[in-house]
């Protein structure tokens, strides 16, 4: 949530950058400011009365101590007077501040000056490509084929027990899954992230802190009865574990990862892109997460860049790193880089990692702060990544690794798989 300080002091600067993103803050900037002026003469109007109360307050009780009955009885009216008229402007700024929490959480993050103008995907920037996508001939299946031909996946059996885009792992797929969960935790682990075992399911606040709510609740799954949503992703309830909390300076910076199953209803999606496990609706996913001074997050930025690169160069398959365009960034995001992974069969690109910096903006929203060496109390930065989102990495691995109608597992997941090759 971008602050009302950033927004009267640099007001042109956060119109500009947020044009950017494709969106015009003109008209809401202008609303959010008067509605703050207006909360600052309710404000003032309020001390004021409440000024006048204790000044009558005091001037009762000389009355009382003089013997001044029916003056002290008038200037109690006056009290009362003067406490009906405090509630009333009272109700009127919480009606205030309610339309200005309501507008001003509406408002995108800004992107920083790193992010390229662009409107689509199509303008994202390629900044690092590696790995050999292979010559797999003519006779390459696609993922969804070989996975049915080898009975490790069962998209049908899926749309029988819930619908498309749920579905059933067996076997030797079933093990992959779980293979590819536990390597990309000891991954994690071993570069400091504290594995936690967060709750698959959150409540509004938390959805509210990480900018789910009041943008993509629409592809959020929920429980309606107990007002709970379904985890799009590990970063909502592991970055929630910091809201309302004022960390120490020598406690930062927080790295953390977890494993859950996430939910999205990815509404609107059709075509190619919904095919096998290109979009589903619950699916494995490994995150990180971490929590800055602001002056070291674009270091920690780089640094979770390169250990998600890292990974998937163990894995030997072919990748690229994109920096996203404004268009193409998400509500919450200051930057975000994207990792695909070369699709051979299908002969084209799979994201599989973003990994984002959002500045303060979550953390203006969870109250996530710390107190500097001074014992002042500053807003956090937050960042996260995809460390790794499991459907296109088997999606790729499947297909970049196939030979002779088998498929060669890579080696340095053979440990967490127990087995070679899938066959």
């Amino acid at each position: 949530m971008l602050t009302i300080k950033a927004l009267r002091e640099d007001t042109e600067v956060v119109i500009k950058k947020l044009a950017k993103k494709g969106y015009d803050a003109k008209e809401d900037i202008k609303v959010i400011l008067q509605l703050d002026d207006e909360r600052k003469k309710i404000q003032q109007e309020l001390d004021d009365l409440k000024a006048e109360q204790n000044r009558k307050a005091a001037e009762i009780g000389a009355l009382m101590k003089q013997g001044q009955k029916d003056a002290a009885e008038k200037a109690k009216e006056a009290v009362a007077a003067l406490k009906e008229k405090s509630a009333q402007l009272q109700v009127k700024a919480d009606e205030n501040a309610k339309a200005l929490a309501d507008r001003i959480v509406l408002l995108p993050n800004t992107p920083c000056d790193l992010v390229p103008e662009g409107k689509t995907a199509e303008d994202n920037l390629v900044v690092k490509q590696g790995g050999n996508i292979p010559d797999l001939g003519p006779n390459a299946l696609p993922h969804w084929e070989l996975a049915k031909k080898l009975d490790i996946i069962d998209f049908d059996l899926g749309v029988k027990i819930t619908g498309a885009g749920f579905p059933v792992y067996k076997g030797k797929g079933a093990k992959l899954q779980r293979a590819l969960v536990n390597f990309f935790l000891e991954c994690n682990t071993e570069a400091g992230y504290l594995e936690v075992e967060p709750p698959v399911m959150v409540n509004e606040a938390s959805g509210f802190g990480t900018g789910q709510i009041p943008d993509k609740e629409g592809q959020m799954y929920h429980a309606t009865v107990d007002n709970f949503y379904m985890v799009p992703t590990a970063e909502v309830p592991v970055t929630n574990i910091f809201r309302d909390v004022i960390l120490q300076e020598k406690q930062l910076p927080q790295k953390m990862t977890a494993y859950t199953p996430c939910f999205r209803r990815e509404a609107g999606s059709y075509g190619k892109d919904v095919r096998g496990l290109n979009r589903l609706h619950q699916f494995d996913k490994v995150e990180i997460v971490r929590i800055e001074k602001p002056e070291n997050s674009y270091a920690a930025l780089d640094e979770m860049v390169a250990h998600v690169e890292s990974i998937v160069n163990k894995l030997g398959l072919p990748y690229r790193i994109l920096r996203l365009c404004g268009g193409d960034m998400s509500f919450t995001s200051a930057i975000t880089y994207d990792f695909e992974l070369y699709s051979t069969a299908q002969q084209r690109w799979l994201e599989i990692s973003s990994v984002s910096n959002f500045e303060s903006y979550q953390a203006n929203r969870l109250k996530c702060r710390y107190k500097d060496a001074e014992g002042k109390t500053q807003l956090c930065h937050t960042l996260n990544g995809s460390s790794l989102a499991l459907p296109r990495v088997v999606a790729a691995l499947l297909e970049n690794c196939q030979k002779d109608g088998k498929v060669i597992i890579p080696e340095a997941l053979r440990p967490f798989t127990g087995f070679d090759v899938i066959d």
